[in-house]
């Protein structure tokens, strides 16, 4: 029998893989974007598992609307996975930053809201779907850019601070479902560089070997969530199973 899953950024490289993924195995997907998936995503023998939802997560409104469809399927989750991020967006003028004069506020608050704000609030509404006293994983994408300890080359201030802050959230999390939710598993996973919108304007410099297509990644981050157990609530994970410094 197939696991029931959320997704977001179900329209994006990572989350698109890892939605036809998880059809292919046989899972139910409600698959969260700001526009309803369509087209690759929507396998012949998966579509009517496939739950389309359309939620602007920087709206908790939106949030609790998304989790509201989710409750009445009447199927608690077996895993919700939160792919949804953003580094650059020209819209809302936001760009990785070089030096300080590059910083804007109203482009830290975008990036804050949906790399720091948005999985919290998932977290918030998704927690009584999140199979109570079962095994359940709550897992969100960061980024090794995050690590504060890992951090040598500086620059790129709000795409680092909003995933260093998701970060601290996931792990404050981590320790409180431990109280109130006894077998959710909560982890942040670094996918690796995967060559997505996301990344392509800053591919130039990436080691050989190290551009993973979205498919490896989907491959290795199910991996990663379908195997871990109890005791690895609260890490921080590189695509290969490696602990990331905080």
């Amino acid at each position: 029998m197939g696991q029931v899953r959320l997704i977001t950024g179900a329209s994006g490289g990572v989350g698109g893989a890892l939605t036809r993924r998880c059809l292919e195995a046989g899972d139910t997907v409600f698959a969260v974007s700001r526009r309803p998936v369509s087209g690759g995503a929507r396998v012949a023998h998966g579509e009517q598992r496939l739950i389309p939802v359309a939620a602007d997560l920087t709206r908790e409104a939106d949030i609790a609307a998304l989790m509201a469809r989710v409750a009445a399927a009447g199927e608690p989750l077996d895993s919700l996975i939160h792919c949804a991020g953003v580094l650059h967006d020209e819209a809302h003028g936001l760009a990785p930053e070089k030096r300080l004069e590059d910083l804007d506020g109203a482009a830290l608050a975008r990036a804050f809201a949906l790399n720091a704000s948005a999985p919290m609030l998932l977290a918030k509404h998704g927690l009584p779907l999140l199979r109570g006293g079962q095994r359940a994983v709550f897992a969100s994408l960061s980024a090794r850019v995050g690590s504060i300890a890992d951090n040598r080359l500086g620059g790129w201030y709000a795409y680092r601070a909003s995933k260093a802050a998701q970060n601290q959230f996931i792990r404050t999390f981590a320790v409180e479902a431990r109280r109130r939710a006894p077998g959710l598993i909560v982890l942040a996973l670094h996918p690796g560089t995967v060559d997505t919108a996301l990344s392509r304007p800053f591919q130039r410099n990436v080691p050989e070997g190290k551009l993973f297509t979205p498919d490896f990644a989907a491959e290795r981050l199910l991996g990663l969530i379908d195997g871990a157990g109890e005791a690895d609530s609260g890490r921080f994970l590189a695509w290969d199973g490696k602990d990331i410094p905080w």
